[in-house]
């Protein structure tokens, strides 16, 4: 019997989660999402429905995969309302910035420590590796802007994770490597685009416009693939930089 080797994208129902699916699917891969909806159409074997900060629902989307686990994407996450830390005279909301933690970190966090234990039980290949993690950060994360606080400060933890963790899990040949994408067209971006008071592609270097969310899955391919990239980062955001907020707009 032949075995094929699997991957779960954490977040693979959402915009840039489904491309994702795709690729690494396109790569011979065997897909599982998990996410708290359920994909409309996706080339994964397997869904399951859940938060990935919730043991069970992680635990599933491992034992539900048809081969050894090899790769594992952490797509999900969210801003929400954005608003800065004292805004009108009222303090930034706790539980608003403790959710946007626990979805972003979190859930990133706790699908990886179960998701490593299972691939570190996998035949290791000749470099020795047994697995790989790539976790999805924001451009926001390094340069956040006013009301992004919560997001950004979860985004950064989200960069700060993965030294660490490549540190962490190189003893069982897992590599770790982070994307911190700009602006990228999503079905929901694409949806606001044109009622926003701001261009989000406003400031991208080269090309001029929203990322497409397939640029993001082919970078998580070539992650996957290329064996010596570990402990990085990666912007893509066709070398946006993010000012600060003049003062007059403060």
């Amino acid at each position: 019997m032949v075995v094929v080797d699997s991957a779960i994208v954490v977040g693979g129902a959402g915009g840039l989660g489904a491309p994702t699916v795709a690729r690494l699917a396109n790569a011979g891969f065997a897909v599982v999402v998990l996410d708290r909806a359920l994909p409309e159409s996706s080339r994964a074997v397997a869904s399951v429905v859940g938060d990935a900060t919730d043991d069970e629902a992680v635990t599933e989307a491992v034992a539900t995969a048809p081969g050894p686990v090899r790769v594992l994407v952490n797509v999900a996450g969210g801003s929400g309302r954005g608003r800065a830390t004292v805004e009108d005279g009222e303090p930034h909301d706790l539980a608003s910035f403790e959710r946007a933690l626990r979805s972003n970190v979190v859930g990133t966090f706790n699908a990886i420590r179960l998701v490593a234990a299972a691939m570190s039980a996998n035949e290791p290949d000749l470099d020795g590796q047994r697995g790989v993690i790539v976790n999805t950060a924001s451009i926001a994360g390094i340069e956040g802007q006013r009301g992004q606080v919560a997001y950004a400060a979860a985004k950064a933890a989200v960069l700060g994770m993965t030294l660490p963790l490549a540190r962490d899990l190189a003893p069982l040949g897992i590599r770790v490597c982070a994307v911190a994408p700009g602006p990228m067209g999503t079905p929901a971006m694409l949806r606001l685009h044109g009622t926003l008071l701001e261009d989000p592609a406003a400031g991208v270097v080269f090309p001029g416009r929203l990322g497409r969310p397939e640029e993001f899955a082919e970078l998580v391919a070539d992650i996957v693939a290329n064996p010596y990239l570990n402990g990085e980062h990666i912007r893509l955001d066709g070398a946006l930089r993010l000012a600060g907020v003049p003062k007059e707009q403060r």
